[in-house]
């Protein structure tokens, strides 16, 4: 397993109580490169959310803290970054985007971010 898998955190928020602030934050202590997208500005675990698509290469991993509706805007952005996964967590499942990601190539994985990373399986 390689220790750090350059990850991009799409729907990252700066709110404590949310599920993508806590997977940045677990992200950063487990050693991994993380870039954090999200709606609005902040810093996490010393990572600056940017509030625009930036261009991304050489990303492992996308997980996404975004409902599918929301992430129709990034279906392309997340087909030219050419992750090897994205990570859909609970809440973000969609089958249209799953069928776009394995016509490119992309491997899907329906999974907690939070999960993986706390048994070592990220």
């Amino acid at each position: 397993m390689t220790k750090n898998k350059k990850t991009v955190v799409l729907g990252a928020t700066s709110k404590p109580e949310k599920y993508a602030f806590k997977a940045i934050s677990l992200l950063v202590e487990k050693g991994h490169s993380v870039i954090a997208i999200g709606q609005n500005a902040g810093e996490v675990a010393g990572v600056k959310i940017k509030t625009k698509a930036i261009p991304l290469k050489n990303i492992d991993t996308i997980t996404l803290y975004l409902n599918p509706s929301r992430q129709r805007d990034y279906y392309n952005y997340i087909v030219e970054a050419k992750p090897k996964r994205v990570v859909f967590n609970p809440g973000t499942e969609n089958p249209e985007l799953y069928q776009l990601l394995e016509l490119n190539g992309i491997q899907v994985e329906v999974a907690c971010t939070l999960v993986l990373l706390t048994l070592n399986q990220y």
